[in-house]
């Protein structure tokens, strides 16, 4: 049966915190009086009691209303007050909202133990209870608007009294909960990919823990607080929710247990027919018509709309996920997903992705236990109707062609297309797949995901970049990877070295562009199916052209942060300081050296770090370190390519020109892989003429993009020019 206590009612909106859970000494309004000063109100005088009860107010005891000078009895209307409650100024005009317009005051509500700010606007709340607003909030005709004093605002943390056992986590990655962690506000997708690993370090996990339970306090009655100029209108339930200032709110049916942060300069929104429950979202955030989200993290600036499902999830900032269902998954920033798809297994994306319609991530009846996972690097882009199986694990820009997957797939080669092969009924990996065929749509992605990073918090540095650490790292493991698959093709049973060797000087080779040499590879698939690998040849010179490219884009940066320094003084110290540095982490979309990963880790293990902030810290320093160490990663990448010194004149001529003739492919590419669309008859014959369809779908000549594409490789080139000319001096 359902307990219902009966109380005298004199005693509603006190006893807020139970007295058992107050130290000595110590009050229930303790902690609602840090954010108010008293001192700024006084009691209601005569005058004003009688204005107020001709105007159908009520109160337990007029003696526990308190207002500031400027308060206008006129404006208060038809309310209850019960508990102790403090008004602000409340001056005779009215507020204007996006058409909504209200009279300043409050009236037609129930308010029990609540301190508002000067000049609200405040009608037909059914139950507003023990929260603490800003200036000129406006809410109109809310159901239930109410703080408990166990509230902890989407944070999972367990109040004084409370079970273990009620402590929310975030089942990330996994579905049974083998890699939880417990939110915060605040947390990065970083920090929750740290915690997600190494779970078999029973005391680094013990100290993530402890580090998250030294972000709260477990102290019970934290006042709600709703930020000024948050606008609040025909909603259902919102309870033990944080809103930040300019918070915008409307016909929302639940929220629950949440932080909304929000700021005038990024504010959130939330919108029509949604149910949120469990969760932290960080500002300049939209979500709206139909979403449920429960047990999640949206960072900044990202957006869930038209029924979209995100559930037991973190999504970094600057994404979007709409129609869609998301569950157990870590998503890096720059996420794109919309239509009808599913991750229905767990995963870890990072970053720079883009789901297409009806693809589906694993599957949770496919194997004996709910516990697949997917991993994936930054760019992947698994294409229409795509089925994939857990567990499964791609590299970076990845792009997965129409089909269904019936095995697990562990594809190492970056930049490729993953498709089934017709031929041969097996999978087909078309190796440099990007920069041969779509080059336009993977430098557009880099050139949008920077122009759509709008944080105005920027706290992680976060790479847009396709060329960058983790990417040479990738392609330097193709590159030898190519080498052995040929070489094994060519003559099966040699040593590893001997094949690589023997595929190096065929992949050389020009005389094989055109040979078309099946090359079959193993442990890419688990089933018996053959694994082709297509385009080598041409994929290989494109690698290797590839680190000349960046390592020269880098060369020039660096000259450009360092104006004082001659461009070979720059290469020398760069070469005698470089570390060799091989292995990179994507950490939440910044890309950390492996090696400062496990000192953190170890320091975290240790207690010389004990708290997030000093993580965040870590972070920082590493965001100042990365270009100067980028650079040393690019020279390190390139000289493992070459036979000579790189510093020689004779070489960096070779390494400059070999650059410049990289950035037009690049930037031809661009150009010609657009240029199929315009040129596509079928596209042609949905318009009458030309002429018509570049009404409708515009002049490639016009094309944004494709301009700023040619003016960066023109400037670059110029630059290299210069830079050609002065190391020949």
């Amino acid at each position: 049966m359902n307990r219902i206590d009966k109380k005298p009612l004199s005693d509603l909106g006190y006893n807020f915190v139970p007295q058992e859970y107050l130290k000595k000494g110590q009050s229930e309004f303790d902690l609602r009086l840090k954010n108010i000063n008293p001192l700024e109100f006084r009691a209601l005088s005569e005058r004003e009691i009688e204005i107020l009860e001709a105007n159908l107010n009520q109160a337990e005891s007029w003696k526990d209303i308190q207002v500031k000078e400027g308060f206008n009895p006129y404006l208060v209307k038809n309310c209850r007050f019960f508990g102790i409650n403090r008004i602000g100024i409340l001056e005779s005009c009215y507020l204007e909202f996006k058409n909504l317009r209200m009279p300043v005051g409050l009236y037609n509500s129930t308010l029990i133990s609540c301190d508002f700010g000067d000049n609200v606007a405040i009608d037909r709340v059914n139950l507003l209870s023990h929260y603490q607003m800003g200036n000129e909030v406006m809410i109109l005709q809310v159901n239930e608007l109410a703080t408990t004093s166990t509230a902890k605002f989407g944070n999972g943390n367990v109040k004084d009294g409370e079970d273990e056992r009620i402590r929310i986590w975030l089942e990330l990655g996994n579905e049974n909960g083998g890699r939880k962690v417990v939110p915060f506000v605040g947390m990065r997708p970083a920090d929750a990919y740290l915690w997600m690993q190494d779970r078999e370090d029973t005391e680094l996990q013990r100290r993530y823990f402890e580090m998250t339970k030294a972000e709260f306090s477990s102290e019970r009655g934290f006042y709600g607080q709703i930020g000024d100029r948050t606008v609040i209108k025909n909603t259902g339930i919102i309870k033990d929710v944080n809103m930040g200032s300019d918070t915008y709110i409307k016909g929302a049916n639940k929220l629950k247990n949440l932080t909304i942060l929000s700021f005038p300069h990024a504010s959130t929104q939330i919108g029509e027919g949604c149910e949120i429950v469990n969760g932290i979202i960080h500002e300049g955030c939209r979500i709206f018509y139909g979403v449920k989200a429960v047990r999640f993290i949206l960072e900044a600036h990202s957006q869930l709309k038209y029924g979209a499902r995100l559930i037991n999830s973190f999504l970094g900032s600057n994404s979007t996920i709409s129609c869609c269902e998301v569950l157990n998954s870590l998503i890096f920033p720059a996420h794109e997903q919309h239509h009808n798809n599913s991750f229905l297994c767990a995963s870890v994306i990072k970053g720079q992705s883009n789901m297409a319609a009806g693809a589906t991530l694993g599957s949770n009846h496919n194997s004996r236990g709910a516990d697949g996972e997917l991993q994936a690097g930054r760019g992947f882009w698994p294409g229409l109707a795509v089925a994939l199986k857990h567990n499964s694990k791609f590299a970076s820009f990845n792009l997965i062609s129409k089909g269904n997957y019936p095995a697990e797939i562990h594809n190492p080669m970056p930049f490729s297309l993953l498709g089934n092969d017709e031929d041969t009924g097996g999978l087909l990996i078309i190796a440099g797949y990007w920069f041969q065929y779509n080059m336009y749509a993977l430098a557009r992605n880099a050139w949008k995901f920077d122009k759509r990073d709008v944080r105005t918090d920027k706290n992680m540095l976060l790479e847009y970049d396709f060329l960058a650490p983790d990417t040479v790292s990738e392609i330097l493991e193709g590159i030898k990877l190519m080498e052995f698959w040929v070489g094994n093709t060519l003559e099966p049973n040699l040593s590893k070295e001997k094949s690589m060797a023997l595929g190096k000087s065929w992949l050389l080779n020009p005389e094989n562009a055109n040979n078309p040499l099946p090359i079959y590879v193993e442990n890419i698939e688990n089933s018996k199916r053959k694994t082709r690998v297509a385009k080598c040849h041409r994929a290989y010179q494109i690698f290797n052209d590839l680190l000349f490219y960046h390592a020269a884009k880098e060369w020039l940066a660096t000259m450009e942060r360092n104006p004082d320094k001659t461009p070979l003084d720059l290469l020398h110290i760069t070469l005698e300081n470089a570390t060799a540095i091989q292995k990179w982490d994507n950490i939440g979309g910044q890309i950390i050296p492996a090696g400062v990963v496990s000192d953190l880790k170890n320091n975290i293990k240790t207690g010389q770090i004990n708290r997030w902030p000093q993580v965040h810290e870590m972070y920082e320093k590493q965001a100042l370190l990365y270009y100067d160490q980028k650079f040393e990663n690019a020279l390190n990448g390139l000289m493992q390519v070459i036979d000579q010194p790189v510093n020689s004149p004779v070489f960096i001529q070779k390494w400059l020109e070999n650059a410049m003739d990289m950035s037009e492919f690049l930037t031809a590419g661009i150009e010609n892989s657009r240029a199929k669309d315009f040129k596509d008859p079928f596209r042609l014959a949905m318009f009458g003429n030309a002429e018509e369809m570049e009404k409708v779908i515009g002049s490639i000549n016009e094309n944004e993009f494709i301009a700023d594409a040619k003016e960066k490789s023109n400037t670059l080139n110029f630059k290299l020019k210069g830079l050609l000319a002065m190391t020949k001096k």
